[in-house]
């Protein structure tokens, strides 16, 4: 896909690193960025990010042909009213929104005419840190990224996106919003909420600065996504708390499980759950090593 002008709300890790993957294609002619926060946005016009900066939505938009919307999912409906009387006729939009049923609904209550041209997306290629400085080219390298066309989008706006994605090096794949929200909340949603809630707890005790001071590799591997934005966290884990409470309560009941085992001074069981555990993800891992 060529992009002419590719309009970036929301210049942080996925926006930012979309832009210097098409950048690196040599698919783009002009980025202009576009956020609340100016020190970011100056950032990434030095780090070469983005080409120009955009003082609001409606300008920024104007006269682009793609549109990038990678700001918190609790900020879209405000970004996809200004879309709906500011987006050129034929521009593409797309997103990087981590739920997909709340962004659909807000682009079906916000774009009016303009809904067909949108296609939700997700790459899955996030990182526990943020803002321009993060962005890479290659973050999006064989990575997953999912799209969830409505009923209502347009065949080209459908594949514009898919081939924007492509070409910026990712592997594209399409489920319908409501299955992916079920199924990001087991692999995506759950993970995070368990880190923020272990490094909750372990700092809420009054012997927190010894427990964090003998803390190692294991712990530093399982709450590293605790260092992720709580604001883009927060938004996530509310527009998906249907399924996220399903999952939670499916995590407590294994958990009991494993208390009683442990209550009751049974190896034999331990062991069972645990080797169940580690073919299961061992068995995972290697299929990330087979190309598909």
């Amino acid at each position: 896909m060529r992009v002419r002008r590719l309009a970036v709300v929301g210049v942080g890790l996925i926006g930012g690193s979309c832009a210097l993957a098409l950048k690196r294609a040599g698919a783009v002619d002009r980025v202009v960025g576009i956020g609340r926060g100016r020190a970011n946005l100056e950032q990434a016009l030095a780090l070469g990010v983005i080409d120009e900066i955009a003082d609001d939505v409606a300008t920024g938009v104007a006269d682009a042909d793609a549109v990038l919307v990678t700001t918190p999912v609790g900020q879209m409906p405000r970004v996809f009213d200004i879309l709906r009387e500011a987006l050129p006729p034929n521009a593409v939009v797309t997103d990087g929104g981590s739920t997909k049923r709340d962004v659909v609904a807000a682009a079906r209550a916000s774009l009016g005419v303009r809904l067909p041209r949108f296609v939700p997306a997700h790459p899955i290629a996030g990182a526990e840190r943020s803002g321009a400085s993060a962005a890479r080219a290659a973050l999006f390298d064989d990575r997953h990224v999912v799209v969830t066309p409505l009923a209502e989008s347009d065949a080209d706006a459908v594949d514009r996106v898919r081939d924007l994605w492509l070409t910026c090096g990712a592997r594209v794949s399409q489920l319908t919003p409501e299955r992916h929200d079920a199924v990001f909340a087991a692999v995506s949603h759950l993970p995070h909420a368990l880190a923020y809630a272990l490094v909750h707890m372990i700092a809420g005790r009054a012997d927190a600065g010894t427990l964090f001071g003998f803390a190692a590799g294991g712990f530093r591997d399982f709450t590293r996504i605790a260092s992720s934005s709580p604001e883009m966290w927060r938004d996530i884990c509310l527009a998906n708390r249907d399924a996220l409470l399903t999952e939670l309560d499916a995590y407590l009941a294994t958990l009991a499980d494993l208390r009683a085992l442990l209550a009751a001074g049974d190896g034999v069981g331990l062991e069972q759950l645990f080797g169940t555990a580690r073919d299961a993800r061992d068995a995972w891992l290697r299929s990330l090593e087979t190309p598909s």
